[in-house]
């Protein structure tokens, strides 16, 4: 974690490869709505290839090796996601999945996060961002209690460019990345 005072830099990444994905743009919607003293950078998941253990024996590749050190650097994590079958997108579990390797040497151990998530559905991703919250257990990293973000019925909540414009859920994003900095600010101190 870097040590910059109250300065937080967080990494950010959707649990969607879909272009017009409402998970990457909340994130982007979060950019806007960062609190001063706070950067955020959004990571693409797309090069990330399948886990393989017999590919991680032969050396990690350049994408994991890259999402490693930003995930590292950052001082915190978003994770914007969305439902698919009650659960976390493949792609999300795979991504942390490699960072997660080696056992005991992963940068997400003692991480603190935030998790939001949009979906067409009525329940805006909770059962998901409620499995991702299981896994977070498992690597010791710390996720952001309250408030929660559950981005409901996504197809009205952003317009034609992508951008948020349901005034509850930004300022809900807002409260999010303000609790994401505060939760940071004092696991550092602690």
């Amino acid at each position: 974690m870097t040590d910059t005072g109250h300065d937080v830099k967080v990494l950010g990444f959707a649990g969607s490869l879909r272009k017009d994905s409402y998970n990457r743009a909340a994130l982007r919607a979060a950019q806007e709505l960062l609190p001063p003293g706070m950067t955020l950078e959004i990571f693409d998941l797309a090069p990330i290839p399948l886990f393989n253990e017999d590919v991680e024996r032969e050396g990690f590749p350049a994408a994991v090796l890259e999402f490693k050190e930003r995930i590292a650097d950052a001082d915190a994590l978003l994770i914007s996601t969305p439902e698919y079958n009650y659960s976390i997108p493949g792609v999300l579990k795979n991504a942390i999945d490699w960072a997660s390797r080696p056992p005991g040497k992963s940068p997400l151990a003692g991480k603190p996060l935030a998790i939001m998530g949009a979906s067409i559905g009525y329940f805006g991703s909770a059962r998901a961002q409620y499995h991702l919250r299981q896994v977070c257990v498992l690597l010791n990293m710390h996720p952001v209690n309250s408030p929660e973000v559950f981005i409901s019925g996504a197809a009205s909540k952003f317009d034609e460019t992508g951008k948020l414009t349901d005034g509850m859920f930004r300022n809900n994003i807002k409260k999010l990345l303000q609790a994401l900095q505060e939760w940071t600010i004092r696991l550092r101190e602690a």
